[in-house]
This record gives structure tokens, C-alpha cells and sequence, in this order.
């Protein structure tokens, strides 16, 4: 009896150690299965990305712009003569401005004038045109503008409109000016602008009342402050 239990108690022993090792070894088996995965993972979720710094001119904080000009201004029936003046604008928000106007052109002969060779129509100093007005005005394509592949600037196209006073031919007349333009910002506080627009007023000195639409073109500079 005694030597049957010596015997079961062995066999019980053997078992048990066999089990322990089979199962430690399977464990160390699966840990190396494991752990190239896990490296080969770090190494997918961690990329190297050479990143490149890009520098573009923006608005500078200020909301205020000055503005030098000139140009064209084609006034009906007197030819296209050069204009210069000056704007000032506040900038609202990014979207929306405010601006005055301030331009100075002398008006040529009219065709009649240089056909017939007669009495002038105007003196020297009826010819003299100025004119102010104020508008408002809103940016409708803000964006960029690619000079060379690696240059570029902040640009924006905008449409203006507004109302003031020209005085031409001895009379001021009330003016209603409407066009657009583009900006191109050249640095934080220093913009580019090219302009369009149509100063509308009533002239009579042709013997009769006429709404003359008077289209200026214009190049300008100006600075944010």
C-alpha cells in the first residue's frame, strides 16, 4: 500500500512539472513572436517628416491705409488726361473698408474744339477737375498670388462704390463713383493697387444735360498704419 502511494505521488509530481515548463515555454515563445510587431508598430506610428518653414506678408495689425495714386481719368467728351490724388482708408474688419478720395486731373479739348478750331468751350481754369468722395467697399476674393512658384503674397479683389462732389467747367456736380480693384500686399505694411472705376455726373456743356460716365484707371502705393 505504501509503495502504490510513493508511486502516485511521483507520477503526481512529474505531471505537474511537465505542465509548468510546457506552459513557461509556450509564454517565452509567444514574447518573441510579439515583439517585432510591436517595433515594426512604434515605427509606423513615428515617421520622420522634414517639415520647411513658409513666411507669408500679411496685414499688419494696423486698420488704417494711405494711399498715393495715379493714373488715367477719361472724361466724357474732354479725351483721357492723367489724374493723381489720394486715399485714406480704416479697415473694419478683414472683409469690409471705408475710404476717401482726393483727385486732381485737367480735362483736354472735345472734339468740336479741335475740329473747328473756334472759341474754346472752357478757360484754362474750367478744365481744372477735382473731386472727393467717400465709399465703402468690401473684398470679395481674399487669397494669394503666386509671382514664381516659391513666391507668393496676399492679394484680395474688391468692389467699391460711394458718393462726394467733383468741380469741373465752373460748376460742382454731384458724383456717384462705383468700380473694384486689386491689392497686393508686397510686405506686412506696404500694398500694391491697381483700380477701376466710373466717377458719374451730369454735364450740360455741350448744349445739353447728360449723365457722363467718366472711367479712371489708376496704379497705387500705399502703407498700413
Amino acid at each position: 500500500m505504501a509503495s502504490w502511494l510513493r508511486l502516485f505521488l511521483l507520477r503526481t509530481i512529474n505531471t505537474s512539472v511537465f505542465v509548468m515548463v510546457f506552459f513557461s515555454s509556450m509564454s517565452i515563445h509567444a514574447e518573441e513572436k510579439t515583439a517585432p510587431l510591436q517595433i515594426q508598430s512604434e515605427q509606423l506610428i513615428q515617421p520622420e517628416i522634414t517639415r520647411r518653414d513658409v513666411e507669408l506678408d500679411k496685414i499688419d495689425t494696423e486698420d488704417f491705409e494711405a494711399t498715393a495714386f495715379m493714373g488715367l481719368l477719361s472724361v466724357e467728351d474732354f479725351g483721357a488726361n492723367a489724374v493723381i490724388g489720394a486715399r485714406f482708408a480704416y479697415h473694419i474688419n478683414e472683409d469690409i473698408f471705408v475710404e476717401a478720395t482726393l483727385g486732381s486731373s485737367k480735362a483736354g479739348q472735345t472734339s468740336y474744339e479741335r475740329l473747328s478750331g473756334g472759341t474754346p468751350l472752357l478757360t484754362s481754369a474750367q478744365r481744372d477737375i477735382l473731386y472727393y468722395d467717400v465709399s465703402l467697399g468690401y473684398n470679395l476674393l481674399p487669397g494669394e498670388s503666386f509671382l514664381t512658384r516659391n513666391t507668393s503674397f496676399n492679394s484680395a479683389l474688391y468692389v467699391i462704390a460711394g458718393i462726394g462732389s467733383t468741380t469741373f467747367a465752373g460748376a460742382d456736380r454731384l458724383t456717384i463713383n462705383v468700380g473694384g480693384g486689386f491689392r497686393l500686399l508686397a510686405t506686412d505694411w506696404l500694398a500694391i493697387h491697381i483700380d477701376v472705376r466710373d466717377h458719374i455726373f451730369n454735364i450740360d456743356i455741350l448744349a445739353e444735360d447728360k449723365t457722363a460716365n467718366n472711367l479712371e484707371v489708376t496704379f497705387g502705393v500705399s502703407a498700413f498704419f
